[in-house]
């Protein structure tokens, strides 16, 4: 297990601990459901309702001295009422509040100086500096007794220590629900398994399964891991990776994901992916790494707070100078109330936590809703995108190619054009090769092995059919091997295009035995997602390999402008840059091999989770449905959360701009108003858990 930072993710240790840079609690980097999570809370949690019940009788001791009205002194001597708030004030700040003082003394070691170093200072000088006139009392000057006493700050000393205990105990409450989005995916995982082997079934753990084991799944019951169905047919609830209620159809030979829900029918499918490898298992880990990563305006964050804490502390020696020269009598003591409000209201955990609260909950919702998101870098570019940059299959199309004709030459016929087109695009990763074998195979069609198999990306794949040559793939990438093509196929070619249907060449033995026309259907979703594309004043742009003809009709029927056909993968990367070095902001989405280097290129890359792994590690968010919906919501997503973010600055900035001149008692000489360190603690929490109560709205958000 590695613990890390909420505000520094780059402090990384094997063991829990505090950060040496701000002082807060190290978290499991990667969520895992248990006990540890809670720990901190539980220790918060302990020591501050401890506190709370000690600094109580202090602070109604303090107020009875300070409202004489109340008349205590008639119950309780001044001398027991001063010992008492001492013996009830030290548990409270030496034992509830040790975890301060350790942290401002690893702040000084690591020469990072943070909130608890001025907390510590704070709550140190109130305890100290009363501590002492209680034992000590001869060693003041009359000048700082009132009516023969010293002044004490025991209450200061122990409300604000529970206070900032409150604030402490909050944000850990609040940061581990910023986790429940993948508690949650880890809660839906299947447990048990009922696996069929030598035709007996039997129950197993889940973490005893192996690739290729056969696996039943009954109605009702959680699909255990990642497989194949072999054997019958069902529908499934794939809500919880795509965010989408209705539920979808499976048949054998469909792919089926781990942790989803069976619903109508019973099914066996054949395990395909365990541990690490399921798509449970990569959402989360995607998301725990983007929760941790750093946004680029958290730098101005980091900025601000290395000179803050300096600042702040050179503000509260000035402000005691100050006091203590001009103040009224007794100087010292006004002087000493108000360095130690200066230091208490100056905390700035409001500002480091304004970032990461933001990014952790926002990462989270994604999650929530399909969207799977990288880093916080990704956040913060999506919202200044001005182009998207799509492919066309899996894209804007369903992905599901289907063969619709095959126009044959002489010496040939469907059923040995097919054969062999199939053969060789079995070893293909491209999902038109998948229609052809998948439509041979329909038919019955005999497919042979292949030797010498090449994948020629962007142009088509090659090799040896029963020891003939062949060649298949694009009218440019069969010219370019030296193959003549009948001048009626082309114009045959041209017809299926205008269609917006793929055409796929066939050439065996350096002589064209046929043509495949192949439609992949525009996805039901895809003119809604384009149309609130449009309206949110992007611009859309098509990149394809396919042909010009079926790629304009494509974007004729979404109504989109801008096409870009005919590329290899090179091509696509080429126009992104382009674009990036006119000054656009540039989104690309796609789903294969051939988009990782556009996809790598842009400001954002977005992968279809249909997709090839390749084009997923290559992208800064992934969509686990593959639907450009996912894009309009990832987009609403930016917006919100880095909207949300500026928010938690502005009450970070502000509350301390204001905050800390008044607890300097810039005030008193026109209103007679100097600010109690007791609400300056009070304050400094509330500022905490405002940041923290801001972000944590943006659970409730609809994108």
């Amino acid at each position: 297990m590695i613990y890390t930072c909420p505000m520094h993710p780059e402090i990384e240790q094997d063991k829990p601990g505090d950060c040496p840079k701000c002082g807060m609690h190290l978290e499991p980097k990667a969520a895992h459901g248990g006990e540890e999570d809670n720990k901190e809370a539980r220790i918060l949690a302990r020591k501050f309702w401890v506190g709370l019940i000690l600094a109580l009788p202090v602070f109604l001791l303090a107020l009875g001295e300070m409202i004489p009205a109340l008349n205590l002194k008639a119950f309780i001597p001044s001398s027991l009422s001063r010992w008492l708030q001492f013996i009830f004030a030290t548990p409270v700040v030496l034992w509830a509040g040790s975890i301060f003082f350790v942290k401002a003394w690893g702040s000084i070691l690591n020469k990072s100086l943070n909130m608890f170093t001025l907390i510590a200072m704070g709550v140190g000088a109130a305890y100290g500096f009363s501590a002492i006139a209680i034992i000590f009392p001869n060693i003041f000057p009359e000048s700082l007794k009132q009516h023969g006493e010293i002044g004490l700050y025991f209450e200061a000393a122990a409300v604000i220590t529970v206070l900032v205990l409150m604030g402490q105990l909050l944000e850990a409450k609040a940061r581990s629900r910023t986790g429940q989005a993948i508690k949650a995916l880890l809660g839906l995982a299947a447990k048990v398994a009922h696996r069929i082997r030598d035709g007996k079934e039997e129950d197993i753990a889940i973490d005893k399964i192996q690739k290729g084991d056969l696996l039943r799944v009954r109605p009702g019951e959680k699909v255990p891991l990642d497989g194949i169905i072999t054997e019958g047919k069902s529908t499934i609830d794939e809500s919880m990776i795509s965010g989408e209620p209705v539920p979808v159809a499976k048949i054998e030979g469909d792919r089926v994901i781990g942790a989803t829900v069976n619903q109508t029918g019973a099914f066996v499918m054949k395990t395909e992916k365990i541990g690490s490898e399921t798509l449970l298992s990569q959402i989360v880990k995607m998301v725990a790494d983007a929760q941790r990563s750093r946004a680029p305006i958290q730098k101005l964050a980091d900025q601000v707070s290395g000179y803050f804490v300096p600042a702040v502390l050179g503000c509260a020696v000035i402000t005691f100078i100050v006091w203590s020269i001009f103040g009224p009598a007794p100087a010292l003591a006004y002087a000493l109330v108000s360095a130690i409000s200066v230091l208490i209201i100056a905390c700035p955990c409001a500002l480091g936590l304004a970032t990461p609260m933001s990014i952790m909950v926002g990462v989270g919702k994604g999650a929530q809703s399909g969207i799977l998101i990288k880093n916080a870098e990704a956040i913060e570019k999506c919202e200044k995108i001005t182009h998207i940059l799509t492919d066309k299959t899996g894209t804007l199309t369903a992905g599901k190619p289907q063969v619709t004709v095959a126009i044959t030459t002489n010496g040939w016929d469907e059923k040995s054009l097919l054969g062999i087109a199939a053969s060789i695009e079995q070893s293909s990763e491209h999902p038109l090769a998948r229609s052809v074998v998948d439509y041979a195979k329909d038919k019955g069609y005999e497919l042979a092995s292949v030797d010498g198999f090449q994948s020629i990306t962007g142009g088509g794949v090659k090799g040896k059919v029963n020891g003939k040559a062949v060649l298949l793939g694009k009218q440019k990438f069969i010219e370019d091997n030296g193959v003549a093509l009948p001048e009626e196929l082309k114009k045959k070619s041209c017809g299926l295009q205008e269609k917006a249907e793929t055409v796929i060449w066939v050439a065996v033995d350096g002589k064209i035995a046929g043509i495949l026309g192949i439609s992949d259907p525009i996805k039901k979703t895809t003119p809604d997602a384009i149309r609130a594309l449009h309206k949110m004043g992007l611009k859309v742009v098509i990149l394809t390999g396919d042909n010009e003809n079926t790629a304009k009709a494509i974007a004729k029927e979404l109504g989109i402008t801008d096409v870009y056909a005919g590329l290899e993968p090179k091509g696509k990367q080429e126009i992104v840059k382009k674009l990036r070095s006119e000054g656009a902001k540039v989104m690309m989405a796609g789903d294969g091999i051939n988009d990782a280097p556009a996809l790598a290129e842009a400001d954002v890359g977005v992968a279809m989770g249909t997709g090839t792994d390749v084009a997923i590690e290559s992208a800064g968010v992934t969509l686990v449905k593959g639907d450009l919906n996912g894009i309009v919501k990832a987009l609403r997503l930016s917006r919100e959360v880095m909207r949300n973010i500026r928010q938690n600055l502005f009450f970070a900035f502000i509350y301390n701009a204001l905050g800390v001149p008044i607890a300097a008692g810039i005030l008193y000489p026109f209103l007679g108003l100097l600010l109690n360190p007791m609400i300056a603690g009070a304050a400094m929490s509330f500022s905490s858990v405002s940041v923290i109560g801001n972000s944590l709205r943006l659970r409730n958000m609809k994108l």
